[in-house]
């Protein structure tokens, strides 16, 4: 009895990731053969996505705060922000050109001569497009301040929470000794926060099963066939974004990238089979912070990159983008291209919070050109799910270096700390690390 009790709670632990694994098999397995009863399981993998963003919001409020509080001086935090958002900058760039350049050599779209006034939006493409011919490149700007401190946490706006967040984290700082009780309650309400994170991991196999069994019961290998190759094409470059682009990227800290993703392993396939990457937010935290980053930095940069770095958002309008434009045989020139790069670039931090926020940016971006017809988002509609599980998984893979890239900017990353955590070691205190950023310029302290 007692080694099946072992078993069953390293299935839900340690081999979570198998368990999650076997699930996706069997949610795929069920929706290939009853396509129906597939289909009807999507709201086991919905609940739990809800189950997981419900708690985004305190999850970030109480990193942030505790982040800030337990960080040096308020300039040293600034300073991290900027870091972070250049880091993003570039990586989100890489990410676009690198999408526009597959288009153009490989060129997917050649040949299938649509009809732009032949095709309508209908279902849920038409809301997205609505949605999306609404959005302007300013409103990720507009929108960062709430109502009010509560509907910011309401509605579930990263953005909005992280605004909310860091000026409460800045009120606490300056209050010095008498805001350091009121940060200890939040640091312990972020620990039962995290607690019932850990609860609703036990779920996981569930959602996971219940999305895939959605997807493949829902749209099918007929859908996927129809637009094989484009779905195929941004797969085979979404795996050497990660792989190299982002590989490079942990050279450069001195790490591995293979040890990296097996250390996340479980982060990647609930994102991949829930093809949303908001759900491992709050175990995203947690490892790194094992991994050997600092918490005020994994604080700051981790809510901040699920707002500004989409490298798989990214990487995929510049795909879609291209798609269409070939698919209506319209020729866009180098310079055009770069417009829409730009384009791509502003639009694209505005997906925090956003239902569909890929399907919906691409939908903006379009409508702000007037080059190609937003109707064209009709082409690749049927085929979106599969697109969005490899966006949130670049997306995901990107989020796991940003922490590590800004740490060691700073100076700070305990790099001999990670190599013994990604070899499968523990360290010798067996806790996270916590020190504080450093207030000097160049990350010494």
């Amino acid at each position: 009895m007692s080694s099946a009790t072992s078993a069953l709670r390293a299935a839900f632990t340690t081999k979570l990731w198998l368990t999650v694994l076997i699930a996706l098999a069997l949610g795929a397995l069920l929706g290939l053969v009853a396509p129906d009863t597939g289909a009807a399981m999507q709201p086991l993998g919905d609940g739990f996505i809800s189950l997981i963003r419900m708690l985004v919001g305190p999850v970030i409020f109480c990193t942030i705060v505790t982040g800030i509080a337990s960080a040096g001086a308020l300039a040293g935090m600034g300073r991290v922000g900027v870091k972070a958002l250049v880091y993003f900058e570039i990586i989100t760039t890489i990410a676009l050109v690198m999408g526009l350049v597959v288009m153009d050599v490989l060129r997917p779209g050649d040949g299938v001569h649509a009809d732009p006034d032949a095709i309508k939006l209908t279902g849920k493409a038409s809301e997205y497009a609505a949605e999306g011919e609404h959005q302007h490149w300013y409103d990720f700007l507009v929108n960062i301040i709430p109502e009010s401190v509560v509907s910011a946490f309401v509605d579930g706006n990263v953005l909005q929470i992280l605004l909310v967040s860091v000026l409460f984290a800045i009120a606490l700082k300056m209050m010095g000794e008498r805001g350091a009780p009121i940060a200890r309650g939040v640091e312990r309400v972020g620990e039962a926060v995290f607690g019932i994170v850990r609860l609703i991991m036990y779920l996981a196999p569930i959602g996971a099963f219940g999305a895939m069994a959605y997807t493949t019961g829902k749209f099918g290998t007929k859908t996927l066939t129809s637009l094989g190759t484009f779905v195929g094409l941004f797969w085979a470059t979404g795996i050497v974004f990660c792989l190299v682009v982002l590989g490079v990227v942990a050279r450069l800290c001195g790490i591995r990238i293979i040890p990296l993703y097996r250390y996340f392993k479980d982060e990647l396939l609930i994102t991949l089979g829930t093809a949303n990457y908001e759900a491992v937010m709050p175990q995203l935290i947690e490892k790194l912070e094992k991994l050997g980053c600092p918490r005020p930095i994994v604080g700051l940069v981790v809510p901040s990159g699920y707002a500004f770095n989409s490298d798989g958002v990214c990487l995929y309008m510049g795909f879609a983008g291209l798609y269409i434009a070939q698919a209506f045989d319209i020729s866009m020139s180098v310079w055009q291209q770069l417009g829409l790069l730009a384009v791509f670039l502003i639009t694209s931090k505005g997906g925090a919070g956003i239902a569909g926020a890929g399907f919906v940016l691409l939908a903006a971006s379009l409508s702000t050109t007037g080059v190609i017809p937003i109707a064209g988002i009709m082409l690749i509609f049927g085929v979106d799910r599969f697109l969005s599980m490899m966006r949130g998984i670049v997306s995901l893979c990107g989020q796991m270096l940003a922490s590590i890239v800004v740490s060691k900017w700073e100076g700070v990353f305990d790099r001999d700390r990670a190599v013994l955590v990604l070899a499968g070691g523990v360290p010798a205190d067996g806790a996270a690390p916590a020190d504080p950023v450093p207030a000097a310029a160049g990350g010494k302290a």
